[in-house]
């Protein structure tokens, strides 16, 4: 039997079970992402949803969707496959304002309604095959809006996540009963976040919980994700990732010239448009490094004196601990062109308000810790502030 197939009919006859214990959870004073009360954050991690048309992705009984409805103003859908925790739903919270409960598949239902401003799942997500669950919740969120997922990490038994994206066997335990066995997708935090970007989503944080009693082994894992905007794919130079870096660095610089006609950017021969800069040299200060490599990649000249350091940019590339500092050249001789052997050239100048697709992740970050106004979606990266000071003004040329 398929993984989904088996999940349908665990679900159903739980669903029944529950059914004739005629057992109803109560709606809860907080919203919880583990069985376990008390631990974690509750629903803040979703935003303000006030009049927000919210996903509630394996309702269940219902209890969830009723109180973000009813606490904090949301409009939820809850979507629920099983026809028994769905009925559940349905008999006890039928008439609950803001609140709506759909029986069916949360792909297909997605397939056919407008976006949703935000999307959770409590224990739920990891049920459905990831290649198949998540590029319809990136159809079905409108750009910008959080998704929100709690999913097993570590279970009773110890056994931690997967690192690779395939079902496993875990069982819904219940009270008076035998176990449900299921087929479940119990992946690494790393692996979520990697389908996750693929798929269109960017993760900002993941959470682990563990049991509030020492001696279990149970954890649950909390992705704080959020749907990309629509625009053209980035091609980066590598992949960027939330991997914990290896023991060594590289270390580089990147240079902003702001001119009247905007940002100078060029483009690498892999496609990103980048700004000036490269790596430093053994023995080299982060001035002298900007002054060689916009000499190097632009032709252009400069003196250290000129060279404003705005601060550093950490970051993790494929294991290796990344330190970017980015700079503001206020002067400069010459016009920008094309340098032989360099992979950066057609060098152009890009209003600011006009900033084209396609930056290269480094550039972005340096652009955006200098600016944070920019609209410029990329990864994030922790900035220290080397010193603050004015506004960069546009020039052209040495004094």
């Amino acid at each position: 039997m398929a993984a989904e197939d088996t999940n349908t009919r665990a679900w159903h006859m739980y669903g029944q079970r529950q059914l004739a214990r005629a057992y109803t959870p109560p709606v809860p004073d907080q919203l919880t992402w583990t069985p376990w009360e008390g631990v974690g954050p509750g629903a803040e991690v979703l935003g303000d949803v006030t009049g927000r048309r919210v996903l509630d992705i394996g309702s269940g009984a219902g209890h969830h969707a009723v109180h973000l409805a009813q606490a904090h103003g949301a409009r939820v859908t809850g979507i629920e496959l099983s026809p028994t925790q769905h009925e559940r739903a349905i008999s006890a919270h039928t008439n609950v304002e803001g609140v709506e409960f759909v029986q069916g598949d949360v792909a297909e239902y997605l397939a056919g309604t407008a976006p949703f401003d935000a999307a959770y799942a409590i224990g739920t997500l990891g049920f459905l095959d990831p290649h198949r669950s998540l590029p319809a919740l990136r159809d079905g969120l409108r750009p910008g809006a959080p998704l929100i997922l709690s999913l097993l990490h570590t279970d009773l038994h110890g056994r931690g996540p997967s690192t690779e994206v395939a079902p496993r066997e875990q069982m819904i335990l219940l009270r008076d009963d035998p176990p449900l066995p299921t087929q479940m997708w119990v992946l690494s935090p790393q692996l979520w976040e990697d389908l996750l970007t693929e798929y269109g989503f960017r993760v900002e944080a993941i959470d682990l919980l563990p049991h509030p009693d020492e001696g279990a082994t149970v954890i649950q894992q909390l992705i704080h994700a959020r749907r990309l905007p629509d625009r053209p794919a980035r091609v980066s130079s590598r992949p960027r990732s939330t991997r914990a870096p290896a023991a060594h660095a590289a270390v580089g610089v990147g240079a902003i010239l702001l001119s009247e006609q905007g940002i100078l950017l060029g483009r690498h021969r892999r496609g990103t448009l980048e700004l000036p800069g490269g790596s430093v040299e053994a023995g080299e200060s982060f001035e002298d490094a900007v002054i060689r490599e916009l000499g190097e990649e632009t032709g252009l000249v400069a003196r250290t004196g000129d060279v404003q350091l705005l601060g550093t940019l950490v970051d993790h590339v494929e294991g290796v601990l990344r330190v970017t500092v980015g700079a503001l050249v206020h002067a400069w001789q010459g016009q920008p062109t094309t340098q032989p052997d360099e992979s950066v050239g057609d060098w152009a100048w890009h209003p600011l308000d006009q900033l084209p697709d396609g930056l290269f992740v480094c550039s972005a970050q340096i652009l955006t810790a200098w600016r944070p106004d920019l609209a410029i979606d990329h990864s994030p990266a922790h900035f220290t502030h080397f010193a603050s000071g004015p506004a960069a003004t546009p020039g052209d040329g040495l004094a």
